[in-house]
């Protein structure tokens, strides 16, 4: 048996347990569920099953990129060289933020590094979203002289 039958197989036994809990969810009503605290036991169940399918979803595409990347190494090399420029852009917008520490409405005190470093999140932010509009641009423009 090959590999694709086998998580055919898992994701169907993973979804028939799922619509039975939501069926059992639905069975149940609302105000079942807030009276009894066995009856919330459901939904503990649903979400724990929620969190192991989001935890095989997650390892899963994190083990399949590495694996594809370490048998590439011309994709590795594009890979680490688009991180490295991505740390740079979270470098400058750290370093050209002004770290202020603020008083919090909760009454707790934001220190001046955490200050910078969320706006230097925000600028960064700014930056790519200023990168990505000027090479569609570029692009375009490209795109169409050359017709």
């Amino acid at each position: 048996m090959n590999i694709q039958k086998i998580i055919k197989i898992v994701a169907l036994v993973i979804g028939l347990i799922a619509v039975f809990f939501l069926v059992r969810i639905i069975m149940l009503g609302d105000d079942a569920i807030k009276a009894d605290v066995d009856n919330q036991a459901v939904l503990s169940w649903f979400a724990n099953l929620a969190y192991v399918v989001l935890a095989i979803a997650a390892i899963s595409a994190v083990v399949f990129s590495l694996v594809n990347l370490v048998s590439h190494p011309d994709k590795l090399k594009k890979a680490l060289l688009s991180f490295g420029v991505f740390a740079v852009i979270l470098l400058v917008g750290f370093f050209l933020s002004s770290g202020e520490e603020r008083l919090l409405s909760d009454g707790t005190t934001l220190t001046a590094t955490q200050s910078q470093m969320i706006e230097g999140a925000i600028k960064a932010f700014y930056i790519l979203i200023l990168l990505a509009a000027g090479l569609m641009l570029f692009f375009g423009i490209k795109k169409m002289l050359s017709k």
